[in-house]
């Protein structure tokens, strides 16, 4: 019976997907620390270590649906040791004694920070996956719009113009630097742990240093310089990135639901048939998805700084720091594949309201483009007279209700400078973007060369 939202059959779909899911089941969880077994055997085999005919029987019942899960479980909590019993499950099923050989030589921790390593790399390549094709929904986008003119906000009020293909352009921008950000952590966290009790792989024998690069090898690991144990930076990073990833998809889907306010009307998440946004009001279309996102990055960023607490450990090993790391990593791990796979549906079935961003950019009755004006003043009478001009009938106009125009227009020194035709072409919005286009495509071309939107 589930008792958390990862698993609660309501409500999981907001908190990971099947494929993580699996990837971080407890049946996955301990066939990747039966590879383990099973690959260490194998090479110890092949470096007369232990008998061969012990490394096949060990490789071949090294297999998750060989044993029984709840019955290992049931003796992890008399033992109160997380390994043991599923060891003995498989020494169990091998013949003629021969299970004897099963972990020779390698500590508890060995084991399961591996079979984690294993875990987030499967877990990787989704993240890659989707990551890539947000790009590719966000960078059709910043195509699409790069002409389109919206409002411009800075400190939660309209600015200036901007195009919303310049602003898709820009998540756009930051999605890459995650995916450069994510693919960096690859060459230090995918390496494995094969150093023994106390790091110095004293139980492995003259063989240790190659037996611990073919075992990796097999794995498809690499080699880890010296014990990493005791330094927990590893998992620690790749969370952090993980939070990073989560910081932009929640400031996305947090821009996503502002901009739908009925108020501003600008974005739309999709909307399907049968969706409902309230058992009282029938009317309403909430932009569940993108707030089931932010839930997620807020969740996940918090885990970033237990993550930190986590490294902060005692002498070569420390269950506590440890035990912390199993309840932050998945859950991390779990969340951000929800979120991937929530804003890859929300970016590609986006829905832009061009005429709403249009109508949007004239409810201020012409002072957005209060700098413009400024700046074809400056020409005539001096930029700090200007910004005085300026200043003076922004102020009045909207403390009277008076239009930018008429206010403009009503001040003698600035009809001496500008004409009423000048004036009116100077305050139409669509064509005070600044280098937006240009500068959309090149971000466009910058992303696309760098490979990660193929």
């Amino acid at each position: 019976m589930a008792s958390g939202v990862f698993d609660d059959a309501l409500i999981k779909h907001l908190f990971g997907t099947d494929e993580l899911r699996s990837i971080f089941s407890e049946k996955s969880r301990v066939q990747k620390w039966y590879d383990f077994e099973a690959a260490l055997a194998l090479e110890q085999a092949e470096l007369g270590i232990i008998p061969a005919d012990a490394a096949q029987e060990i490789a071949a019942n090294a297999s998750v649906d060989k044993v029984d899960i709840e019955s290992i479980a049931a003796e992890i909590r008399r033992i109160k040791h997380p390994l043991v019993p599923a060891l003995k499950a498989v020494e169990a099923l091998c013949s003629k004694g021969l299970g004897e050989y099963i972990h020779f030589g390698p500590t508890t921790q060995d084991i399961l920070d591996t079979g984690t390593v294993l875990q987030l790399k499967d877990a990787h390549a989704i993240y890659l996956r989707d990551m890539s094709a947000i790009g590719k929904a966000l960078a059709k986008l910043a195509a699409e719009h790069k002409a389109t003119p919206m409002v411009g906000r800075s400190h939660g009020v309209q600015a200036l113009p901007i195009t919303f293909g310049h602003k898709a352009a820009i998540w756009l921008s930051e999605m890459g630097r995650n995916f450069e950000r994510l693919k960096d952590t690859e060459k230090r966290v995918f390496v494995g742990g094969m150093v023994g009790a106390v790091g110095t792989q004293a139980s492995f024998g003259p063989h240790a240093p190659e037996l611990e690069a073919r075992v990796m090898q097999r794995l498809g690991l690499d080699v880890a310089d010296i014990n990493w144990q005791p330094a927990r930076d590893r998992f620690a990073e790749y969370v952090a990135v993980l939070g990073i990833i989560a910081g932009t998809l929640g400031k996305i889907a947090n821009e996503i639901i502002t901009l739908e306010h009925t108020e501003i009307g600008e974005l739309y998440e999709p909307f399907s048939a049968g969706k409902v946004g309230s058992s009282t009001m029938p009317h309403k279309r909430n932009p569940s998805t993108c707030e089931a996102v932010v839930a997620n990055s807020r969740a996940i960023r918090y885990n970033v700084a237990f993550m930190l607490e986590c490294m902060v450990i005692e002498h070569e090993r420390d269950g506590s720091a440890w035990r912390g790391e199993w309840k932050a990593l998945p859950e991390s791990c779990l969340m951000m594949g929800g979120m991937l796979s929530m804003m890859k549906y929300v970016l590609e079935g986006l829905h832009v309201a061009a005429d709403k961003m249009r109508e949007n950019l004239d409810s201020l009755g012409g002072f957005l483009l209060s700098e413009r004006v400024m700046f074809i003043l400056s020409e005539k009478v001096g930029k700090q007279t200007a910004h005085e001009l300026v200043y003076e009938a922004s102020m009045h106009g909207i403390e009277n209700g008076v239009t930018f125009e008429k206010a403009l227009m009503e001040n003698r020194r600035v009809r001496d400078a500008m004409s009423a035709e000048e004036l009116k072409a100077a305050l139409d919005p669509t064509t005070y973007v600044g280098h937006a286009e240009a500068i959309v495509e090149r971000v466009l071309k910058q992303q696309r060369a760098a490979g990660w939107l193929s």
